[in-house]
């Protein structure tokens, strides 16, 4: 078992007490790993430091979402003045804010003419599908091998299969990726080849099933879509009455403002946002067509009747739109529309530095990503897709990862990395000077 060397001492008692209230000594089975989590207690800026005293340059920043790093003063300006400006934090009524940062959204993502708010990206993908599924009138799903869209049994298949389970590589099958998925749901679930033709055969051969396709643009957020596999998806989604779906919880505000469909020129039917988008809290977004979104609308457009519960698709959520999140997402984004060149940039910086760092030390590694995404890969092969990816040297990226842990670069092991407004030289500084120093040790 992987060990780290650090003193944490404080962290192995609080997961000890964990363990007595909670299964596994978690809330979610993606902060575990072993021998234990690291328990943090304080974030500022591009660092965490844990209850042992132990500081880290945060390449993790929370999946993904601290996209400004941690405790970033604006942020509790905006929340605070949301607050006194309210007289509270929640309405559960509507209110001007979810107007405001709709037209914001809308600004950079030309694909969404209406939306609707959700409480994370989980959320959001879970109601883009049963959007489809009400507009098509088609309930099989077509996901893409190796594409996470949240913790449900529609898409809780064949996100991290084992390869000898996993079937033909242009013809994947549809593997469990929990206990408690029937085998039903396997036949409702069809499972596709990412950047394969193949998977276009497939959408034809059940094109009378399939409401929608649903991928991640980036997959994991760091293996793109290649340019002429995204065309050939889009023409033929149309062609077939099929509701394309683009996963943008990793990416959106990320790779650019437009998320990764500003990047293919591509507009899909409907857009999935989270992580970034509420500042460090709980939110996401589903939005897209017209045509799509008013099946969820409680009034008639043309008779302005209120139709029968029956008669729409059901959304609902007492905490949608919530005041203080949307203030805090506002706030993000009007930091990002003058900081994120600044953040791609530097995080090309870091991917150039360390492709040469293990070059120069005899090692194959390619940083993986679009963006300001990437993930460290052990492989001459090109990383086209899952099943590239797994065969790269992890065993080895593993032991990395840990001795990171111990000179205070945290990334979680295998994790891929994210960059924040408050990553700047010094941190990138100290992330190469401890690449260096672990390699050297290796």
């Amino acid at each position: 078992m992987a060990q780290t060397k650090r003193q944490m001492l404080t962290s192995v008692e609080l997961y000890q007490d964990a363990k007595e209230v909670m299964p596994g000594g978690v809330t979610a089975n993606i902060k575990h790993f072993p021998p234990h989590p690291i328990y943090m207690n304080y974030g500022e800026g591009a660092y965490l430091s844990d209850a042992d005293g132990n500081k880290y340059v945060d390449y993790l920043l929370s999946y993904g979402s601290m996209m400004l790093g941690h405790g970033h003063p604006e942020i509790k300006e905006a929340i605070h003045s949301q607050m006194e400006q309210s007289g509270t934090w929640l309405f559960g009524t509507p209110h001007e804010l979810e107007v405001t940062y709709a037209n914001k959204i809308k600004e950079y993502f030309p694909s969404i003419d209406l939306m609707r708010y959700t409480n994370s990206g989980t959320e959001a993908t879970l109601l883009a599908l049963r959007f489809a599924e009400a507009y098509t009138g088609k309930h099989k799903v077509a996901k893409f091998e190796g594409h996470y869209h949240g913790g449900y049994n529609e898409v809780l298949l064949s996100v991290n299969p084992e390869i000898s389970e996993a079937g033909q590589k242009n013809n994947p099958n549809s593997v469990p990726s929990s206990k408690g998925i029937s085998a039903a749901q396997t036949n409702e679930t069809i499972v596709l080849p990412f950047n394969d033709d193949h998977a276009f055969e497939i959408l034809t051969e059940h094109a009378s099933e399939i409401g929608a396709v649903v991928l991640e643009p980036i997959q994991g957020g760091f293996i793109p879509a290649e340019d002429d596999f995204m065309t050939k998806l889009r023409n033929i989604t149309e062609e077939l009455n099929i509701v394309l779906i683009f996963d943008e919880v990793k990416t959106g505000f990320r790779t650019n403002l437009g998320g990764t469909q500003a990047l293919y020129g591509i507009k899909p039917d409907l857009t999935v946002l989270g992580k970034v988008i509420g500042g460090g809290f709980p939110m996401g977004v589903v939005g897209g067509k017209r045509e799509i979104l008013m099946v969820s609308s409680p009034v008639d457009e043309e008779t302005t009747d209120v139709l029968k519960p029956k008669d729409v698709l059901f959304h609902s959520g007492t905490y949608n739109g919530h005041p203080m999140i949307l203030a805090a997402g506002l706030r993000t984004i009007n930091i990002l529309e003058n900081e994120l060149d600044h953040v791609l940039n530097r995080t090309e910086k870091l991917k150039t530095e360390l492709e040469s760092l293990f070059f120069k030390k005899g090692i194959a590694m390619q940083a993986v990503g679009n963006g300001s995404m990437f993930n460290v890969i052990l492989s001459e092969k090109q990383i086209r897709n899952y099943r590239d990816y797994q065969q790269s040297d992890m065993q080895t990226r593993e032991k990395i990862d840990y001795e990171l842990l111990n000179k205070g670069i945290y990334a979680k092991p295998l994790n891929r990395y994210s960059l924040s407004t408050c990553h700047k030289e010094a941190e990138l500084e100290k992330t190469l000077n401890a690449y260096n120093e672990v390699l050297a040790e290796l």
